[in-house]
C-alpha cells in the first residue's frame, strides 16, 4: 500500500519531467529547423550553430564565461549556441526565436558580473558575436566602425596601426566587449578627459526584434540615445557602432605609489577625496586597497595603491602633483612613460609584451581570479577617517583574503556633461565611484557563499557614507542583489527599484523607448535579461502619480485620445465618472482609490477606438491599440502586479460599457 502511495505521488513528478523534457525538445528541434528554413544558405548558418550534443558545444560557450561562478552542472546552459557571422544569420536566429518562444542572450566579451549575457532562468539561445569582430579605422576622419563582437585590445590595436596619437575612450581591461561596455555606458582611462564610451559614439548599426537593420537616422534619436548606455539586450541587438576616435599624445606617464598603515596611508585616502575629482582632466587617479601575507607566518597587510595615467610626460606631471597633492610624495621614480598603447599592456601587468597580446581574447589577468562576486558605489561627500578605518578594517578580514576596493576618481568632463545625455547618469556631484570585489580560487569555491557574503556586509557598513535616494550604481558593474527582473511579468514599480539605481531619473524616459507597438511585445520575450529594463508591453507613455484619484487618471487618459495634454484642466462630467465606476468595479476598487494603486500604460497601435464616444486626434497621435488596466497592488509590498494576466498582446473581453477599447492584462 505504501509503494502504491508512493508511486502515485511520483506518476506526476515523472510526468511533468517528462514534459519539459519534451518541451525543451521540441524547442530545441523546431528551432533549428526554422533555421534552416529561413537562412538563405542552410550550409553557411549550419557552420555557426552549437547544439549541447556538438562536441564544440561546450569549448565555445566555456571560452568567454569570465566569471566561473556561472560555470558549475546546475547552471543553466542554452540550449543552442549560434556565432554569426553575417547579418542574415543574427535576422534569422531572432525571427525563428520569437516564433518557438526562446529568449535571447548576447554576449559580447563574455564580462557580464552576474553571468546574464549568457545565462537565463527559461529556455534561451545564446548568440555569441565572436564571429563579428571587423574593425575598420579611419584614421583622418579619426572614426573607426567596430563590429560589437570585438574586444577593446582588437580596437585600439587597429587604431595604433593607423596611428599612435589616436585612442578610442575604453575600458583598462582588454578582453572586454565593445558590445557590452558601451550599452553600460563605458568607463575607462580616458574618461575624466573625454567622457565615457557611450559619450563618443556618432552612429550604430542595429537590428531590431522584427529584423531590421537600422541606423542611428533610421532608429531615432530615442532610441540612439537608448542604447548607449541603457544595458545591453533591452531594445534588439547592435551588430556595429561608428566611434569617434580622440587624440592622445605620443608619450603618456603612468605612476603607483604604495602606502601602507604605518605609512599614513588612512590619511592620505581622506586628503585624496578633496583632491582627485579636481585634478586635471588629463589626470586619471585611482586608489586599489588591498591586504596581503607580510609574514610567513600569515599575518596579513594593508596597502593603498595610488596609481594614475596621466596624458603628458613626467615633467608636466610632476609639478601638478607636487603643488595639490604634496603628501603624496610623488617622485620621478614612481613613473614610466610610455605610448597611449603601451599603457593598455602596463594597467594590464603585461609590460613587454608584444602588442600583438591585445588580440588574445581568452587572456585571464595574472591578477585575477575565475571566481569573484562585486558590487558599487557612488560618493558625493568626503568619508571621515574614522568611517575610512572601519573600511579598512573590514577588507583586512579573514573572510575574504582575495578582496579589494578601488576609489575612482570623478570630475573632469564628467562634470560638464548633462546626465541625460545618455542613459548613464552618473556625472556632476560625484567625487568618486567605489569598486568593491571578492574574488576566490577554484580550490575554495566551496566557501563561495562566504565571499559573498562578505560583499554584502561591506556594503550595508557603507550605506551612510554614499549616494542616496536612490543609492546608485554603475550598470556594467552589474549586482541582482539590487533587484531584477521576475522570469515571467515585470512591473513598471518593480523594476524601478533596481531600475532608479542604474541610471537614475533616465530610468521613466528608458522605459518610454523603443520601435512602434507590433513589435516591441516581442521583446519583451526574446530579448530580456534579468537585471534589464523592463519592456512593459509596447509602451508609449506612463501616468504613474500616488495623489491622483482614479477618475482622474482616467481623465489624463481620455485627455490623451482627444490629442490634448493629458493634465489638461477638466469638468468632472459624467461619462468619465461612470466610466471610473465601471473600471473601479472590474478592479474591485473605489474610483476615489489613488493611483498608488494603479498604473496605466497606452499602447499605440492600428486599432480605432472611442473613449465613451470620444474619438482621439488621428494627426496628433497614432491610433490606440490597447489600454493596460488593473495594476494592482498585490501582497508583495511595493511590488504592483496585474490582477489579471494574459499572454502580452492577447487581447482580453472589453470591459462592460467601454465599446471600442480592447484591454490588454499583463
Amino acid at each position: 500500500m505504501k509503494f502504491l502511495q508512493f508511486s502515485m505521488l511520483l506518476l506526476p513528478l515523472l510526468l511533468a519531467a517528462l514534459l519539459s523534457f519534451s518541451m525543451g525538445a521540441s524547442h530545441h528541434e523546431y528551432f533549428l529547423q526554422c533555421l534552416s528554413f529561413r537562412s538563405n544558405d542552410s550550409t553557411s548558418i549550419s557552420n555557426v550553430v552549437y547544439t549541447q550534443n556538438n562536441s564544440s558545444y561546450s569549448s565555445v560557450l566555456e571560452s568567454m564565461i569570465r566569471n566561473l561562478r556561472f560555470n558549475s552542472t546546475d547552471t543553466p546552459k542554452p540550449l543552442v549556441i549560434v556565432t554569426p557571422s553575417r547579418t542574415s544569420h543574427f535576422q534569422a536566429t531572432i525571427y525563428c526565436a520569437r516564433k518557438h518562444g526562446l529568449q535571447i542572450r548576447t554576449r559580447s566579451g563574455g564580462h557580464d558580473y552576474e553571468g546574464l549575457s549568457y545565462v537565463a532562468k527559461v529556455p534561451f539561445v545564446l548568440v555569441d558575436l565572436a564571429n563579428f569582430r571587423s574593425v575598420d579605422v579611419d584614421a583622418e576622419n579619426r572614426v573607426a566602425w567596430v563590429q560589437a563582437g570585438a574586444i577593446l585590445g582588437e580596437v585600439y590595436y587597429r587604431i595604433a596601426e593607423k596611428n599612435r596619437t589616436l585612442a578610442f575612450p575604453g575600458g583598462v581591461y582588454y578582453t572586454i566587449g565593445l558590445g557590452g561596455f558601451i550599452s553600460g555606458g563605458g568607463f575607462g582611462l580616458l574618461f575624466r578627459k573625454y567622457g565615457t564610451g557611450g559619450d563618443n559614439v556618432i552612429d550604430a548599426q542595429f537590428i531590431d526584434v522584427n529584423g531590421r537593420i537600422l541606423d542611428r537616422k533610421s532608429m531615432g534619436e530615442d532610441l540612439f540615445w537608448a542604447i548607449r548606455g541603457g544595458g545591453g539586450g533591452s531594445f534588439g541587438i547592435v551588430l556595429a557602432w561608428k566611434l569617434k576616435l580622440v587624440p592622445v599624445p605620443a608619450t603618456v606617464t603612468a605612476f603607483e605609489v604604495i602606502r601602507t598603515l604605518e605609512q599614513n596611508a588612512t590619511q592620505l585616502i581622506f586628503q585624496w577625496q578633496d583632491i582627485a575629482h579636481q585634478l586635471p582632466d588629463e589626470i586619471n587617479p585611482d586608489i586599489v586597497m588591498f591586504n596581503f601575507n607580510s609574514t610567513q607566518n600569515g599575518s596579513r597587510t594593508f596597502q593603498a595603491l595610488f596609481t594614475s595615467l596621466f596624458l603628458g610626460t613626467i615633467d608636466e606631471l610632476l609639478p601638478i602633483m607636487q603643488q595639490r597633492f604634496p603628501q603624496l610624495g610623488l617622485s620621478r621614480q614612481d613613473c614610466t612613460e610610455m605610448s597611449w598603447i603601451e599603457a593598455i599592456l602596463y594597467f594590464n601587468r603585461l609590460q613587454n609584451q608584444p602588442l600583438e597580446s591585445l588580440l588574445n581574447r581568452t587572456f585571464l589577468n595574472p591578477l585575477g581570479s575565475q571566481y569573484y562576486k562585486s558590487k558599487s558605489d557612488y560618493v558625493k561627500e568626503p568619508i571621515s577617517e574614522t568611517a575610512l578605518n572601519g573600511l579598512i578594517s573590514r577588507l583586512t578580514d579573514e573572510q575574504a583574503p582575495l578582496a579589494y576596493i578601488i576609489f575612482m576618481a570623478y570630475g573632469g568632463i564628467m562634470d560638464r556633461i548633462p546626465e541625460d545625455a545618455t542613459p548613464f547618469p552618473h556625472r556632476a556631484g560625484n567625487l568618486y565611484k567605489i569598486h568593491y570585489t571578492a574574488k576566490w580560487q577554484e580550490q575554495d569555491n566551496v566557501n563561495s557563499q562566504r565571499y559573498i557574503d562578505w560583499t554584502r556586509r561591506i556594503y550595508r557598513y557603507m550605506t551612510p557614507f554614499v549616494s542616496k535616494f536612490p543609492r546608485e550604481a554603475y550598470v556594467n558593474y552589474r549586482d541582482l542583489d539590487i533587484g531584477s527582473n521576475n522570469v515571467n511579468h515585470t512591473s513598471y514599480a518593480h523594476a524601478r527599484i533596481w531600475g532608479r539605481k542604474y541610471f537614475k531619473n533616465n530610468f521613466d524616459r528608458l522605459v518610454q523607448v523603443g520601435p512602434s507597438a507590433p513589435y516591441l511585445s516581442s521583446a519583451t520575450h526574446v530579448l530580456r535579461r534579468q537585471g534589464q529594463r523592463p519592456r512593459l508591453g509596447s509602451l508609449v507613455s506612463v501616468h504613474q502619480n500616488g495623489n491622483l484619484r482614479l477618475v482622474d487618471l482616467l481623465h489624463r487618459l481620455a485627455n490623451t485620445l482627444r490629442g490634448k495634454p493629458a493634465d489638461q484642466s477638466r469638468n468632472e462630467d459624467r461619462t468619465e465618472t461612470t466610466m471610473a465606476d465601471r473600471v473601479a468595479s472590474y478592479l474591485g476598487e473605489s474610483p476615489e482609490a489613488t493611483s498608488e494603486t494603479f498604473g496605466f500604460v497606452v499602447e499605440w497601435g492600428q486599432v480605432r477606438p472611442s473613449w465613451g464616444g470620444y474619438q482621439p486626434n488621428m494627426e496628433a497621435k497614432r491610433q490606440l491599440r490597447g489600454v493596460l488596466f488593473g495594476m494592482k497592488r498585490h501582497h508583495l509590498g511595493p511590488v504592483s502586479v496585474a490582477t489579471k494576466r494574459c499572454r502580452i498582446g492577447q487581447p482580453v473581453p472589453t470591459l462592460p460599457g467601454t465599446p471600442g477599447i480592447r484591454t490588454f492584462l499583463r
